[in-house]
């Protein structure tokens, strides 16, 4: 399952994350990221872990990301993309076992 996002140069998540060179802070990317889960695979419920993340570079406001999901309840593998370029990946599991 793969989705696409843009961050708008005026999210109020922006002023004072750079000043002068704005950057999309990580846990809106990971919004995002639990936002597609939810929407390809029902509601999360119960805690959320994220035992794995890792972020490579910047998504800037404006630009246009894709994610990339893989797996299934309760663990999922995601990617977020600027082209080819990776951005971010990791993984996230819900519920309270391992």
């Amino acid at each position: 399952m793969s989705t696409t996002f843009a961050i708008p140069r005026d999210h109020p998540c922006l002023p004072g994350h750079f000043p002068g060179r704005p950057v999309v802070p990580g846990v809106v990317v990971l919004e995002k990221v639990l936002a597609a889960i939810a929407e390809s695979h029902g509601p999360l419920h119960g805690p959320l872990r994220l035992p794995r993340v890792k972020f490579v570079q910047p998504l800037l406001p404006g630009e246009r990301a894709r994610i990339e999901l893989g797996g299934e309840a309760p663990r999922w593998r995601f990617r977020v993309l600027r082209g080819e370029a990776l951005l971010a990946s990791g993984e996230v599991r819900a519920g309270d076992g391992e």
